[in-house]
């Protein structure tokens, strides 16, 4: 049995992990026909539409091949809502949720 200074460390490492999460840049207004990136299910395709974050990280997607007009594969997503594993043409990369959150896609 843990004493009480092990069990309020551990409350606050469970504190830090569910709580202090990084501030999306501009969240996308979820309505029925806006699709997003998080909502892909393994194995499904789709193409972006347009991409809802500031500019030094729309540089570096662009970088990366994650630009509009470019088609998406989620290839494998990790368990309690840890990041994405996306292919862009012939690159491969893990994005966090709250990044894919802000990925809108064609209907």
């Amino acid at each position: 049995m843990p004493d009480r200074v092990e069990f309020y460390r551990m409350q606050i490492i469970l504190i830090c992990i569910f709580y202090i999460m990084p501030p999306s840049s501009r969240p996308i207004s979820n309505t029925d026909s806006q699709r997003t990136l998080e909502g892909l299910r393994v194995g499904e395709s789709a193409r972006i539409l347009e991409l809802h974050v500031d500019t030094d990280l729309g540089k570096r997607f662009a970088a990366l091949g994650l630009s509009p007009g470019n088609w998406v594969r989620v290839l494998r997503r990790a368990s309690l809502g840890g990041p994405m594993h996306l292919r862009i043409g012939t690159t491969e990369l893990i994005l966090r949720r709250h990044e894919a959150r802000n990925i809108a896609l064609a209907p």
